[in-house]
């Protein structure tokens, strides 16, 4: 616990003194801050590239010895449905939460930002022009494993994992004992690397938050107000319904679980990146108290369906984008385009900037200018921090969740 104190403390430092350094240079060498932004960001990215080195290993190892210690299939069932049943009714409740917030405050109508330049949404147009069922199947089924582990596919990976552990689990005891055994190990060396790369989290912070401050100066906390301020409500009550209902769930627990967690939430509020802290995710759970074999099952399917904060977010930017360019949305077409976005949604967790490439895609297929993205780009790094950090507090809630409720049932 006191190595968990030391790690976040330095966090919050290496936060304070990004924020600092980062304004310092852009309003004092506004000449140099390009450069500088684009080095001081390197640090950050040695960060999450090392800690994405271990993802697929970890993932595959943890669930294959997972699914195959639980032996009964119709356990692995019991626990993918209710892990499903918790993701399901998250992602729909956050989606409904950012549509309700976007029309009840309105932020996008009577706004005088005119998109003269859209050239900044060029990248994600152009990734999102192969969008479709087509590319989403390839997304969810892999095509090789080797191809998986090399980009990094969680949910191909998950795939592959779940099929193998069934099969390793339809052997004798005695015969996938040796395999069960290295796996085990190597998750274990894969965990203690873990360890050693989260004490690299307070440099990998001090560059992202540093860059982003750089590049954009604290006006940007200003720009676009009534979106940065209709957002922040959003998050702030999907926090509050994800922590009563954890706290019906794990009762007087939650508060333990959110103090180990929260080094991950801090990691990935600072470094917009939920991945960056799945490793270490499965070591707190674990430390939390939650069976490895659940932790190792329901976490790696939370990153690629349980993503709330980016759900509420792809609701409010659609509708947002909508209101600026002043297209009416009924009703009806909102609910269609929620249930559009519950499918859409699923498989491209692995896609760099998923959620704006969903947008994006969601907005040309309702006839809603999809170059928009461009409004939303310059902020769209501090939506995103909060995005990230809400998305682990409900993996964090729905793996403890479908353990406590699990221990029940074996009780």
């Amino acid at each position: 616990m006191k190595s968990n104190n030391k790690l976040f403390i330095a966090i919050i430092v290496a936060l304070l003194f990004g924020v600092i350094l980062g304004g310092i240079v852009h309003y004092q060498f506004a000449e140099s801050k390009e450069v500088f932004s684009k080095n001081i960001k390197l640090f950050g990215t040695i960060f999450i590239r090392m800690v994405q080195m271990i993802i697929a290993p970890l993932v595959f190892t943890t669930l294959v010895v997972g699914i195959a210690k639980m032996g009964d299939m119709k356990m692995v069932g019991r626990v993918g449905a209710k892990a499903m049943g918790w993701f399901i009714s998250a992602s729909l409740v956050s989606l409904l939460l950012g549509m309700v917030l976007v029309n009840t405050l309105a932020p996008g109508k009577g706004t005088n930002i005119k998109m003269d330049d859209a050239s900044s949404a060029s990248e994600l147009l152009e990734k999102t022009q192969s969008f479709s069922l087509d590319e989403f199947v390839k997304h969810v089924v892999p095509k090789s494993i080797f191809e998986s582990f090399a980009t990094n596919e969680i949910l191909q990976i998950v795939i592959f994992s779940i099929f193998f552990g069934i099969a390793l689990s339809s052997f004798s005891k005695k015969e996938a004992k040796p395999i069960l055994k290295l796996f085990d190990r190597i998750s274990h060396v894969v965990l203690k690397m873990v360890t050693y790369i989260m004490w690299l989290a307070p440099l990998g912070v001090f560059g992202a938050v540093a860059a982003a401050v750089a590049s954009y100066g604290f006006e940007i906390f200003s720009l676009y107000a009534n979106y940065l301020l209709a957002f922040a409500i959003g998050i702030i009550v999907l926090w509050i319904i994800l922590l009563f209902v954890g706290y019906l769930v794990l009762g007087n627990r939650l508060w333990t679980l959110l103090k180990r967690i929260k080094s991950p939430l801090l990691i990935a509020f600072s470094t917009t990146s939920s991945e960056a802290v799945f490793p270490k995710m499965v070591e707190e759970l674990e430390r939390f108290g939650c069976q490895p074999r659940i932790v190792s099952f329901t976490l790696p399917l939370g990153y690629s369906f349980n993503l709330d904060g980016s759900m509420m977010y792809m609701t409010f930017a659609s509708i947002f984008i909508a209101q600026v360019y002043g297209i009416d949305m009924p009703l009806d077409k909102q609910l269609t385009m929620l249930l559009v976005l519950m499918l859409t949604s699923k498989g491209v967790a692995g896609v760099p900037r998923a959620s704006l490439i969903v947008v994006v895609a969601t907005c040309a297929m309702f006839g809603i200018p999809p170059e928009g993205i461009a409004l939303i780009l310059p902020i769209d790094h501090f939506c995103d921090m909060a995005r990230s950090m809400t998305n682990v507090l409900g993996n964090a809630l729905a793996t403890s969740a479908v353990d406590k409720w699990e221990t029940k049932s074996e009780n």
